[in-house]
């Protein structure tokens, strides 16, 4: 059974840094596509990043391009989204996913707010 649990969403000032956490069980993320969304209240799901699981390749949203960066520790099958130089817009649930199996975790609630 597939499952993942993401942690590491909390308040932080605006120009800090997070770091999101998305463990997985019952499915070898290594090998695999992995993705992070986010929600805003009111707003529609957003892609904002991923990482390919064939040579680990890295994609953004140009929203997050520069600040955030997505990788992966194969031993932990956990997959990770540092968040840097944070801005109010960036508040939202974040959401890790399997592309694959078209499979959401429950989310983490991020805030950025002074």
């Amino acid at each position: 059974q597939v499952q993942l649990v993401e942690s590491g969403g909390g308040l932080v000032q605006p120009g800090g840094s997070l770091r999101l956490s998305c463990a997985a069980s019952g499915f070898t993320i290594g090998t695999n596509t992995m993705s992070w969304y986010r929600q805003a209240p009111g707003k529609e799901r957003e892609w904002v990043a991923r990482i390919r699981g064939a040579g680990g390749s890295t994609n953004y949203a140009d929203s997050v391009k520069g600040r955030f960066t997505i990788s992966r520790d194969n031993a932990k099958n956990t997959v990770y989204l540092q968040m840097n130089s944070l801005k109010p817009e960036d508040t939202a649930v974040y959401l890790c996913y399997i592309p694959l199996k078209d499979y959401w975790g429950q989310g983490t609630q991020v805030t950025v707010s002074s």
